[in-house]
């Protein structure tokens, strides 16, 4: 039994090849719609670990700089007060 295939459409056994295709079709999507999930995933653990290394990093150097930073606020506090 050969199949002749001309574009989507065969000429013999045409039932059999829009069932393979249905299913070909819908296997795709399926791995798609994981692959998208996954993507998402990893994208949203890429920001939350950033989001980390940012307030790390802002957490020492407000220890570095503390008498800076408290001169700095009570500057603040007192231009607010001011108002």
């Amino acid at each position: 039994m050969a199949w002749n295939i001309d574009g989507l459409t065969a000429t013999h056994g045409t039932e059999h090849f829009v069932t393979c295709a249905g299913d070909l079709v819908r296997r795709t999507q399926t791995s798609l719609k994981k692959l998208a999930r996954e993507e998402s995933a990893q994208g949203t653990t890429e920001y939350a670990i950033l989001v980390g290394v940012l307030v790390v990093i802002a957490i020492i150097a407000i220890v570095a700089f503390r008498d800076k930073v408290s001169e700095l606020w009570q500057a603040i506090s007192s231009g607010i007060n001011s108002l």
